[in-house]
């Protein structure tokens, strides 16, 4: 009955595609959903992540022979959410912040298949060295930052910032595989050598 079965990434992100395929799966088809990513008001890190990657499940049409995976990372200074810098200027307010601080990255990992739907959010600490000005303007150079949640992504040339970190690395990236595999195959998805 699992062979049968499609995986539907919902997301445009290439740093979730590597990771699947570190476990052997390649989407049949990558569905990015459209919605309000806004944190409400007031709302703390760690439940906001877990919403946007439920809501971006729930924004997803899939058919019956499909399982669905969507993903959002979160990074959270405290209760302040450091979502994806506008700009170069926010990227270095960013980094300023982040140096020689620890800080929490979360990722909430949304499955659906049918009506049904599994969820986990996974947490990981993360700190950053001091940054000196070169550091930063070395990164900001890079352009490594654009796109990414706290302004910066932990498998490229920020890797020399990184100090410290306990938890998932691959959650850090964008998707944190042993919590993944479990939950697509929670849905009846096989993983290894599946697709």
């Amino acid at each position: 009955m699992g062979d049968s079965l499609r995986l539907v990434l919902g997301s445009g992100s290439p740093r979730r595609r590597e990771l699947l395929a570190q476990i052997g799966l390649t989407p049949a088809d990558i569905r990015a959903p459209d919605i309000d990513e806004t944190p409400l008001k007031g709302e703390l890190p760690r439940p906001y992540c877990a919403r946007m990657a439920e809501e971006k499940a729930a924004a997803v049409t899939i058919a019956t022979d499909e399982v669905l995976l969507c993903a959002d990372t979160t990074v959270a200074m405290g209760r302040r959410i450091l979502g994806k810098p506008a700009d170069e200027a926010e990227a270095r307010d960013f980094l300023a912040r982040l140096s020689g601080r620890r800080h929490r990255v979360y990722t909430g990992v949304a499955v659906r298949r049918g009506a049904q739907s599994w969820s986990r959010t996974v947490e990981s600490t993360v700190r950053l060295k001091q940054l000196s000005k070169d550091d930063i303007d070395g990164y900001i150079a890079t352009g490594d930052w654009q796109g990414k949640a706290g302004g910066y992504a932990i498998q490229g040339p920020a890797a020399v910032l990184v100090a410290w970190m306990q938890g998932s690395f691959s959650g850090v990236v964008g998707l944190p595989l042993h919590e993944t595999a479990n939950l697509l195959q929670t849905a009846g998805l096989p993983i290894w050598g599946a697709r």
